[in-house]
């Protein structure tokens, strides 16, 4: 491990909006990485931006997370020794940081007008530099306590004028740091402009509010999305400013677009649709789908995004949240993006769908039946022996009723394609055999409807692709599914003789 002291580390989002997926998977690699090294991970809420404050999002976040099987053990929620876990409510504990800065003269008052700056901007943008920056070489030009009488400062502060409090970098000042995942970079100071950290309304900005935060809590390890790399220099000179140890840090990859070009966003999620968020989230007349709304399973879940940055190093890829656990470390994730493939989640999810116990699946099958109001004359084993069925093909919850919808309902479309191919004089007179023959049978279980089978095949001088395919869609409507002895056996002799005899009418005439 990279650091001697324990493990803390935060995940710590802003409620702006609902979760994205790229935020559950970063809170998953902080969760990981905390629990693999026996460590603490706790939730942060950076609530400092209330102009985009959106009602309803943190209890988004931690539904989702909770959903996913990460539950922190430090939060606004859980409690902890480092609280309070909102930024909002730790206005007076910035304040007396932000005054530190001030009388040791590494920050400074800015009063110019958004007015102001834009009027300078567009002046650079007219002599042909593009990005002005309010940094060493042009604060001295500017309307702030560094170029202002004291008096004048003390009368604008006292009457209330709007102001910002910036940072003051060292001019040409190489940053170096190190980035556990992407290694060693250097940023001269002359790049980088003087950020605000403090606004007139009592609040920090997040950079601020972050690294106090972050040195209060005691994290140990800065585990967060490649977006925010760029603004690790700032963060580092605020830890030497107040001489304080630095954590480490590790930009995780950015999951990009299913065609691999630029960062998912909510917009890809209705353009292909699949979902990018855990929980539904509604924004005005807009409803955005989740995976949980979708029929998938936290494991299935957790498992791939685990695998959207990181590999184990080989090809195992189905794994549990212990797997994971066990496994992750920060040296296994990479460097560039990662690509979004729903196919390859439903893939994902397929696998722990079909590492369900009968009992979990049964209990999920039975939701969803009651949800859709069907009754079934079933019992309870023979509805455990559907789920079970229905389970080794279904990629996500709802396809467990899917892939047994005519167990409950008689079909009313048939694969037409197949019957297209195999419907003929003599899959007709073999379907006609199957159902005189059926109908002589005194029970109908597994064993005797593949004995029945055979017979019919061996007396006929038959092959199965001549009964089989009509048979399964004469009972399902479908081409694909379990055994047929297995269908019949749980249809019973009268469904199954009433299924056939409709389909020797439905099925198309044979000229």
């Amino acid at each position: 491990m990279e650091n001697s002291k324990s493990v803390r580390v935060r995940f710590a989002p802003s409620p702006t909006g609902p979760l994205h997926i790229g935020g559950v998977r970063t809170a998953l690699y902080n969760y990981l990485f905390a629990k693999k090294h026996g460590g603490t991970f706790l939730l942060r809420i950076e609530d400092t931006d209330q102009k985009r404050f959106v009602s309803g999002a943190e209890d988004h976040i931690l539904r989702s997370l909770e959903w996913c099987g990460i539950t922190p053990d430090e939060s606004c929620w859980h409690g902890g020794a480092f609280g309070p876990y909102r930024q909002s409510e730790r206005k007076e504990i910035y304040r007396q940081y932000i005054d530190q800065l001030l009388e040791s003269g590494l920050a400074y008052y800015a009063f110019d007008t958004p007015e102001e700056l834009e009027r300078v901007r567009q002046k650079s943008l007219d002599a042909g530099n593009a990005s002005w920056q309010y940094n060493s070489l042009s604060r001295l030009s500017m309307r702030n306590s560094l170029t202002l009488p004291k008096d004048e400062v003390n009368t604008m502060l006292s009457s209330g004028t709007p102001y910002a409090i910036r940072i003051k970098f060292t001019r040409n000042r190489d940053i170096k740091f190190q980035d556990l995942i992407r290694g060693w970079s250097t940023v001269n100071t002359n790049h980088i402009d003087d950020k605000v950290l403090f606004k007139s309304d009592g609040l920090p900005t997040y950079h601020f509010a972050n690294v106090v935060d972050d040195h209060l809590m005691n994290i140990s390890h800065i585990i967060r999305g490649e977006e925010w790399m760029p603004s690790t220099p700032l963060h580092l000179f605020l830890y030497e400013c107040f001489q304080w140890e630095p954590p480490k840090f590790a930009h995780l990859p950015l999951i990009l677009k299913p065609e691999g070009k630029g960062k998912l966003s909510k917009r890809d999620g209705v353009k292909f649709g699949f979902p990018v968020y855990i929980s539904e989230w509604k924004e005005g007349e807009n409803t955005y789908s989740g995976f949980e709304g979708a029929g998938f399973l936290p494991q299935g879940v957790v498992n791939f995004l685990a695998l959207l940055g990181w590999n184990a190093g080989g090809d195992q890829e189905f794994f549990t949240l212990k797997d994971l656990i066990s496994l992750f470390s920060l040296e296994r994730v990479g460097k560039s993006g990662a690509k979004f493939d729903y196919n390859k989640a439903k893939w994902l999810n397929q696998k722990h769908l079909q590492n369900l116990t009968q009992q979990n699946l049964f209990e999920a099958l039975k939701k969803i039946l009651d949800q859709k109001a069907i009754d079934h004359q079933y019992d309870e084993n023979t509805l455990r022996h559907i789920a079970s069925l229905a389970g080794e093909r279904a990629s996500v919850l709802e396809d467990l009723y899917r892939e047994s919808a005519y167990f409950f309902r008689s079909p009313t479309t048939f694969d037409t394609t197949i019957l297209s191919k195999k419907w003929n004089a003599v899959s007709k007179h073999n379907l006609m055999v199957f159902g005189q023959k059926l109908e002589g049978l005194e029970k109908i279980d597994e064993p005797t409807v593949k004995e029945l089978l055979k017979l019919i095949l061996h007396q006929n001088q038959i092959k199965f692709g001549q009964l089989g395919p009509v048979l399964r869609i004469a009972l399902t409507g479908r081409s694909g599914g379990p055994g047929i002895p297995d269908i019949c056996s749980v249809l019973g002799k009268k469904a199954c003789l009433h299924r056939v005899k409709k389909a020797l009418q439905d099925f198309p005439e044979i000229g």
